[in-house]
C-alpha cells in the first residue's frame, strides 16, 4: 500500500488525503492538522433540548403529570435529537479537509465513555463530546480534569448516587482503572478514599458541582497522601504515579497503528509523555513521525468507521446520507455515542467477528452494486431500539482508475491504493477478474473494475492498514 495512503487511513478515515499528504509532507500535514478550528456555535436540533436544571426538572415533571401519549412524545423527541447528534458529527467527519482533530475526538469518545442512553440528555453528551473535539490535542490531565467534572460522566458513572453518608465507587474506579494509571497500579483503599472525595459532586449548569450538605470532608489517604482532597487533587497526585503515562499511550498506539503495540513502544512513547508534561501534540507528533519512517502497513483492522468510509470515498459516492452510515456502523458494532459498556469498544479482532466480517460483505455488495438504503426509510423516527425496514434505491459509484492503463496496470493501481501485501495467489485471482483482454476505454469498463474492487474489498488484505 502507498505510504500516503496508509497514513491517510490512520490519521483520517479515507484515502481522501492521501494527494494532500504527498503535496505538503507529512510534516506540514501534521501541523495544519493540528491547527484545525471547529464550529462552536450550538447545533440548531439542540435548541429546544433542556440545557440548565430547571428546564430538566421542568421536562421531568411534564413527563410525570402528562398522559401516555404526551410521554410518548418526549421520548420520540429524545430518540430524534441523539439521532440528529449522531449525523451532526459523520457531517464532521465527511467534511473535514485535515480529519485528525475528529480522529482524535472519536478516540477519546471511547476512552472517556458516556452513552446517550445512560446519560439520557443530548445536550450533555453534545458537551461532553465538545470538551474531547476542544482538548484532542491539548493537555491530557488538564483533559481528565474537566471530564471527571462534567454532567455527562458524572451521570453516566451514577456519581449523582455519591454523597457521604452512601458512597458509590464507580466513577473512582473508572477514573483509575480506565482513564488513566490501569490496574494493578492502585489499590481498593485508593478507590474507597477517591469515591469519600467525589462524593457530593452532582450535576450543575455548565459542569458538575459540589453540593455543601452532599461532599465528604474528611480528611482521605490516596496514594499515601493525606488531605480533604477533591475531584483536582485526585487527579493531580494519579499523574504524579510513574505509571500513569502507559495506559493512555497504549490506547493511543492501538487506534492509530497497532493492534498490539509492544510494551517497549508503549513504555519508551510513555516516559516521553511525561517528560513533556503530559502533553498530547508532542507525543502525537514523536509516534506518527517516528511510525511513519517504519515499514508497519498491515498491523492494525480497520474499524467500522474507516472501512465504511474508504468504501464511500473509493466508489465517489457522493451527498453521503450520514443517516445511513449511522445505520451501518450500529450494525458493524460501532454506534456512535452508544458503546457496549464503560471500556468502549475493544477494538482489534472484535471488529472481525464472523458477523461483522458478513456485515462489511453485505455492505459492499449492496453499494458495489450500485444500491443503497433508501433514505425514505429514515423520514420516520423510530422506537428506541427498531430496526428500520429496508427498502433499496440506485445510486451511482465509479472507481478511478487510468483509462489508459491494462489490466495489470489497473490491478497493481488499485493494490497500492487499497492492500498492504498482494501474494501471488492473490495476483492471480485479480487477474482472473480483470482479464488480459481488459479494455480501459470500453463503455462497461467500470462494471468490470467495480467487480474487481468488490472482490479487493472482500479480502483478508484490505480489512487491515
Amino acid at each position: 500500500m502507498n505510504k500516503s495512503n496508509l497514513w491517510s487511513l490512520r490519521l483520517g478515515f479515507s484515502g481522501k488525503q492521501a494527494q494532500l499528504i504527498e503535496q505538503l509532507g507529512f510534516e506540514k500535514f501534521l501541523n495544519q492538522s493540528y491547527a484545525t478550528t471547529f464550529e462552536k456555535t450550538l447545533p440548531n436540533f439542540l435548541d429546544d433540548e433542556p440545557k440548565t436544571i430547571a428546564e430538566l426538572k421542568e421536562l421531568r415533571q411534564s413527563i410525570k403529570n402528562g398522559t401516555a401519549d404526551d410521554q410518548k412524545k418526549v421520548i420520540k423527541k429524545q430518540i430524534r435529537n441523539a439521532t440528529e447528534l449522531k449525523k451532526w458529527w459523520i457531517d464532521k467527519f465527511l467534511t473535514e479537509k485535515f480529519p485528525l482533530r475528529e480522529k482524535m475526538t472519536c478516540f477519546w469518545h471511547n476512552h472517556f465513555v458516556a452513552t446517550s442512553q445512560k446519560v439520557k440528555s443530548t445536550y450533555w453528551i453534545y458537551q461532553h463530546n465538545m470538551i474531547l473535539r476542544e482538548n484532542a490535542f491539548g493537555n491530557f490531565k488538564e483533559l481528565t480534569k474537566l471530564i471527571v467534572k462534567s454532567n455527562a460522566m458524572v451521570r453516566y458513572l451514577d456519581n449523582v448516587d455519591n454523597r457521604k453518608d452512601k458512597i458509590n465507587e464507580n466513577l473512582s474506579r473508572e477514573l483509575l482503572e480506565l482513564f488513566t494509571i490501569g490496574i494493578g497500579n492502585y489499590t481498593e483503599n485508593d478507590i474507597k478514599e477517591g469515591a469519600k472525595a467525589l462524593a457530593g459532586l452532582n450535576l450543575g449548569e455548565e459542569s458538575a458541582v459540589y453540593r455543601r450538605f452532599l461532599e465528604d470532608n474528611s480528611t482521605k489517604t490516596y496514594f499515601g497522601k493525606k488531605g480533604n482532597f477533591k475531584a483536582d487533587d485526585l487527579v493531580d497526585i494519579i499523574f504524579e504515579q510513574k505509571n500513569t503515562p502507559y495506559l493512555i499511550t497504549r490506547k493511543i498506539l492501538k487506534w492509530f497503528i497497532y493492534d498490539n503495540p509492544s510494551e517497549d513502544l508503549v513504555v519508551y512513547y510513555g516516559d516521553y509523555f511525561r517528560k513533556m508534561n503530559f502533553e498530547i501534540k508532542p507525543l502525537l507528533t514523536k509516534i506518527f513521525n517516528e511510525e511513519y519512517a517504519k515499514e508497519n502497513s498491515g498491523s492494525k483492522i480497520k474499524d467500522p468507521l474507516t472501512y465504511l468510509f474508504q468504501l464511500t470515498d473509493e466508489l465517489n459516492i457522493t451527498n453521503s446520507n450520514s443517516n445511513l452510515i449511522s445505520f451501518f456502523l450500529k450494525q458493524q458494532g460501532m454506534d456512535l455515542f452508544n458503546q457496549p459498556n464503560v471500556k468502549g469498544w475493544d477494538g482489534g479482532n472484535s471488529w472481525l467477528t464472523s458477523q461483522i466480517y458478513l456485515q462489511r460483505n453485505n455492505a459492499s455488495d449492496l453499494l458495489c452494486n450500485g444500491r443503497n438504503i433508501s433514505r425514505k426509510v429514515f423520514d420516520k423516527i423510530p422506537e428506541e431500539g427498531d430496526e428500520p425496514e429496508i427498502k433499496l434505491e440506485k445510486i451511482n459509484v465509479s472507481i478511478d482508475f487510468d483509462k489508459n492503463g491494462n489490466n495489470k496496470q489497473i490491478i497493481s493501481e488499485l493494490s497500492n491504493r487499497l492492500l498492504f501485501r498482494v501474494d501471488e495467489n492473490l495476483q492471480k485471482d485479480m487477474e482472473n477478474l480483470l482479464k488480459y483482454d481488459f479494455d480501459a476505454k470500453d463503455t462497461n469498463a467500470n462494471y468490470a473494475v467495480l467487480r474487481l474492487f468488490n472482490y479487493i474489498t472482500k479480502t483478508p488484505e484490505y480489512q487491515l492498514i
